[in-house]
């Protein structure tokens, strides 16, 4: 029995040395996966940190560029803003003009009537006659009725007839 005791310690010992064996190069292997965790934790941080840094520089740039746009915003709206009001005193002025020029049209026309109806009515129709149609209506409808019909009868009756016709349009 002192044998079997000796022979169970002698390979309770010898299982006992192979597990120490074993715990050691675990041991070992687990100190190698720490060191390379380790080497690779600090490279992360430091990738951390240079996307940190990044990010920083980043917003400062877009900061930087949005307060640029702001000031250029801030000039377009200005020059705008000019803009339309050049635009509404341009158009002021062209209604002002418009209404110059159509009041010197009337002027005109009123001299030209005037004009028109103190000539006899033969000299008239020759006058108007040789006009072009357009022009000769917008004389005779400045006229009064009575003398556009003494100036119709002494033309020939086909131009007559053609500016009677312009004058009911």
């Amino acid at each position: 029995m002192k044998k079997i005791i000796l022979l169970s310690i002698y390979t309770i010992s010898l299982f006992a040395l192979q597990t120490s064996d074993r715990l050691f190069e675990c041991t070992e292997i687990f100190q190698e996966r720490k060191s390379e965790l380790l080497v690779e934790l600090e490279r992360i941080d430091e990738q951390k940190q240079a996307l940190d840094a990044l990010k920083i520089a980043t917003e400062e740039l877009l900061k930087q560029k949005g307060d640029m746009l702001s000031i250029k915003e801030e000039e377009v709206n200005i020059k705008l803003e000019k803009i339309v009001q050049k635009v509404v005193s341009i158009k002021k002025m062209l209604k002002r003009n418009e209404e110059v020029l159509r009041e010197l049209k009337n002027i005109k026309m009123t001299k030209i009537a005037e004009t028109f109806s103190k000539m006899k009515p033969a000299a008239a129709s020759g006058i108007l006659s040789k006009m072009k149609a357009e022009d000769a209506v917008k004389i005779l409808q400045s006229l009064k009725p009575k003398v556009v019909g003494k100036i119709l009868t002494k033309m020939d009756a086909n131009k007559a007839s053609e500016l009677t016709i312009l004058l009911n349009t």
